[in-house]
């Protein structure tokens, strides 16, 4: 089954305090959380492990984020677009619906 949102794809925020911030995805978790580039930053606090040399602190790493809360961005319009399937000589692409233009 394809996916409508791949590793890679540049995308924007539909919803929550990042809302418009344009990323890219860098991992997907089961089908229904994604991490994106520079979105959702949150501030984690570790701790020292001495026998390790791991030095403690707060550092700021990226968080997921729900992907119903993202949407593929098209580059034509710059807006967020909804994407469907087709297949071209027996292969399954992603095209964007506003202009049926196909997706990398």
């Amino acid at each position: 089954m394809a996916s409508k949102i791949r590793i890679n794809d540049k995308i924007i925020v539909i919803s929550g305090k990042d809302r418009g911030k344009i990323g890219i995805v860098k991992k997907i978790f089961s089908k229904n959380k994604v991490i994106v580039k520079g979105i959702n930053i949150v501030k984690k606090h570790i701790k020292p492990i001495p026998a390790e040399n791991k030095l403690g602190g707060i550092i700021k790493m990226e968080s997921y984020i729900h992907i119903s809360n993202i949407a593929l961005l098209n580059p034509n319009t710059n807006k967020p677009d909804k994407v469907g399937f087709k297949f071209n000589q027996g292969k399954k692409i992603r095209f964007f619906k506003s202009n049926n233009l196909s997706i990398k």
